[in-house]
Parts: C-alpha cells; structure tokens; sequence
C-alpha cells in the first residue's frame, strides 16, 4: 500500500482543487444561464427558480468540500460529527441518493471526520444512478467505527477505488477523477484506520474502523 501514496503534496494540492473546481463548475454556469435568461427578459419566474437550486447546489458542495478536502483549522483539530452530518445532508438534499445518518454526536479528530465524508463520496459512486446510503457511526467515544451502506440499481464498487484499496498502483497517473479516492485512502492511513469492503448484488458496504 505504501507503494500507492506516491503525490507530493503540491500534486495532490493541486488535483484536490481541480476535484472541488469540477464539482461545482456545474452549478456555477447553471447560475449563469439562469441570469442570461433574466437578462433577455423572458421566463423570469423559471430563471429565478434555475438560479435559486443553483446556488443551494453550489453552496452545498463548497460547504461539503470545505470539511472533506480543507484544512478546517490548525493541526490536531477535532470537527463535531453533527457538523459533517448537517454538511452532507444539505449535499445530498440535491444529489440522487436518499441519506440516512445514524449516530451520536461526537468530537473526532478531524482526519477521521473527512475520512468519513471522503468515504461517504466514495460510497455514493457505488450508485451513480441513484439509491440509499445509510451511515451509522458507532464507539465514537472509544474506537470510532464508520459503516456506509450503498444500495441502488447498478450497484458496485468504483474500480478506481477497489484497484488502490487492493495496494495496487494504477498503470495511468492519478488525476482528478481518481484523486478523490486515493485522497480516501490516504486519510484512513492518516487517520490509523482500515477501510474494508463487503460487496453483494443488492448493495456495497463500506467500513472504516
């Protein structure tokens, strides 16, 4: 596995920015359209409604990105788990999959947090076309235990993400797409936890601990 973390950190720095950058660009132009569309005068009721989802969308992912791929805060940091709970419910308010969250509210240090939010992306990769996640937090006070449900049609594991947790290298250099789950992984070592995988027809389930 070691073999894998082969980013200098102005790399991952600089694919992480490219990730957020992708994530809302959609948002973004949607918001431009809708702003056009006020310009020309017509349709000013659905311009408002296109540029009012817009923006929750947009600030949905930023506020979201801010925990899962930012500093929040100085070294050592612990984040409120109710914090990345309320950030990922207003990001999937928009997004296909339904969001289930169970678990008490606890301070964690902050890489186990954004390994939590990380997994949570990763998680919903397993179904593009939309489904449930349901993630239930356990012995936040002892020995942190993250489980993430994914099930849906089309359900499976990202193959970007099952190669590098295997400890494989992937033959293509890493880029943007794919520095979200190598960013996952990377974290869970941080963090001194082990990510496992449990993959059936009917759903994935993902388990840090």
């Amino acid at each position: 596995m070691s073999e894998l973390f082969t980013l200098s950190a102005p790399d991952l720095a600089a694919l992480l920015c490219s990730r957020v950058c992708h994530d809302i660009i959609s948002p973004v132009g949607a918001i431009n359209n809708g702003l056009e569309l006020l310009d020309e005068g017509g349709a000013d009721e659905d311009a408002m409604a296109l540029i009012r989802q817009s923006a929750r969308t947009a600030s949905a992912r930023l506020q979201y990105a801010r925990i899962a791929f930012g500093a929040a805060g100085s070294a050592g940091m612990q984040i409120d788990t109710g914090d990345a709970a309320s950030v990922a419910a207003a990001f999937f308010a928009n997004e296909k999959p339904e969001l289930e969250w169970n678990g008490a509210r606890a301070l964690l240090p902050k890489n186990k947090v954004k390994l939590l939010l990380n997994l949570l992306m990763v998680a919903a990769g397993a179904i593009p076309r939309g489904g449930r996640l349901a993630v239930d937090l356990a012995e936040l006070e002892t020995s942190p235990r993250f489980t993430i449900k994914a099930s849906g049609p089309m359900v499976r594991v990202p193959p970007k993400f099952l190669e590098m947790h295997s400890g494989t290298k992937p033959e293509e250099p890493i880029d943007a797409h794919a520095v979200q789950p190598y960013y996952t992984l990377l974290l869970a070592r941080e963090a001194g936890m082990t990510i496992s995988i449990r993959a059936t027809a009917d759903d994935v389930t993902l388990t840090a601990a």
